[in-house]
């Protein structure tokens, strides 16, 4: 932590205040205006937050500059080398990779709450058939919390563990029941022979009348998907659980926050919109003039996928999933449909133009990703759900670590009110 400070001065009072810069493991300084309002009778204005640290925290770093993304210090490409999605979660909650009895104990409870209770299965029967399965998901999710009373003292850290670990086990269930529901199949139930991936797959793909067998190149291109989107740092549906959470609200309500949050078009829905993309452009003979209207600031064409609002360099991420989505493709023969010849066309015109290379609009995750859950046999609309999935586990984790921090306090924005006046109340027979 540093000792340096910056002096706020009121020109209007003569006032000043010394606010103390504190310092982190990385990134930016930050400058502490605890005292502001309480001296100078003065708020901050930043609308969306963006140039605004919210909270303390350890668990994910983001230099969108440099291209660097680390969950608890280890860079992320490591882990999607080396490590899986259960481990990935245990270092995200915990802070530390575990060892191996920690990590076998941990795939242990996590594989033995993936089983729904059957009552919670009458919700889905609640929606349309043609229901969002973002719309189910924030359902059932919000409705764990009328399940586990007995578990659900939030002031109690085993209480917090165990919620946390129900939250990552029967997410994958909750998920692939709502894709069997808008299908009309039957619900698959879990298998606890099989990993959280294959699961999880398995979950989704098989029905009863034909034996279910999990392509190991399908797998891992879903292992890394979970892996890659697993947290984010303090984004927008991230903030939001830790909003809801700051209250004193259950984690399950605040986790139906976050995924109603991850829900908006701006957030999850990326690489949905790189799939839309590739349908508009149809055929890759199309693909200059599709790009020649992009550059055109008077044309509403956009490409999707490429670029990121954090990351001014290249996506660390899309780096990773790149040869997953190749494999994949390769390994499906999909080369020769149209809409995957449009998308690697895409790409390979994207990183040799000038005009990409010169404002760095690399393609990003969604791009990657939007393509792998179109190879899986993943219909558009559960493209966020799987997002919410991976995300589960970030959210839990920043849920988890609020609620053990001392400062940790509930959390209530100001505004910048322009509205009316003072005025009077006019009876309606007088008023013009």
């Amino acid at each position: 932590m540093s000792n340096d400070k910056v002096t706020i001065t009121d020109h209007r009072t003569g006032k000043s205040i010394d606010c103390p810069i504190l310092g982190g493991t990385h990134g930016p300084a930050v400058v502490d205006i605890g005292n502001l309002q309480k001296k100078l009778n003065l708020f901050t204005h930043d609308p969306g937050f963006v140039n605004t640290s919210s909270c303390a925290s350890n668990i994910t770093f983001i230099d969108g500059d440099e291209g660097i993304l680390l969950y608890r210090g280890y860079p992320i490409a490591q882990l999607a080398e080396h490590s899986n999605f259960i481990e990935v979660s245990y270092l995200l909650m915990y802070g530390e990779l575990p060892t191996s009895a920690q990590l076998e104990a941990f795939r242990h409870s996590i594989c033995h709450h993936t089983l729904l209770h059957e009552e919670l299965l009458r919700f889905y029967r609640g929606y349309r058939y043609d229901a969002h399965p973002m719309a189910i998901l924030v359902g059932i999710v919000g409705a764990l919390s009328g399940y586990y009373h007995d578990d659900l003292n939030i002031d109690d850290p085993a209480h917090r563990e165990m919620a946390a670990h129900r939250l990552i086990a029967k997410m994958p269930t909750i998920a692939a029941n709502a894709l069997k529901y808008g299908q009309g199949h039957p619900f698959n139930y879990p298998d606890n022979t099989l990993d959280y991936v294959e699961n999880f797959l398995m979950m989704m793909f098989a029905v009863p009348t034909e034996t279910c067998s999990v392509n190991p190149i399908s797998a891992r291109a879903m292992e890394l998907m979970l892996i890659l989107h697993a947290d984010h740092e303090q984004n927008a549906s991230t903030s939001t659980v830790r909003l809801a959470g700051s209250s004193g609200a259950n984690p399950f309500a605040c986790v139906a926050g976050g995924i109603a949050t991850l829900w908006g078009p701006a957030h999850g829905g990326a690489n949905e919109a790189v799939i839309r993309m590739l349908h508009d452009i149809r055929n890759p003979g199309d693909i200059p003039k599709y790009i020649e209207r992009a550059k055109d600031k008077n044309d509403p064409v956009r490409l999707m996928g490429f670029g990121h609002r954090v990351y001014k360099n290249y996506d660390p991420r899309a780096t990773i999933i790149r040869q997953a989505c190749h494999d994949l493709l390769d390994e499906l023969s999909a080369h020769n449909q149209p809409l995957f010849e449009v998308a690697l066309k895409l790409e390979e015109i994207a990183l040799k133009d000038d005009y990409f290379i010169e404002r760095k609009l690399y393609p990003n995750v969604d791009f990657y990703s939007g393509i792998i859950l179109t190879a899986l046999g993943i219909p558009l609309n559960m493209f966020t759900v799987i997002f919410a999935v991976a995300r589960s586990v970030g959210w839990i984790s920043h849920w988890m670590e609020m609620m053990g921090s001392e400062d940790q306090r509930i959390g209530r924005p100001r505004q910048l009110y322009l509205g009316a006046e003072k005025r009077d109340y006019v009876p309606i027979d007088i008023r013009s």
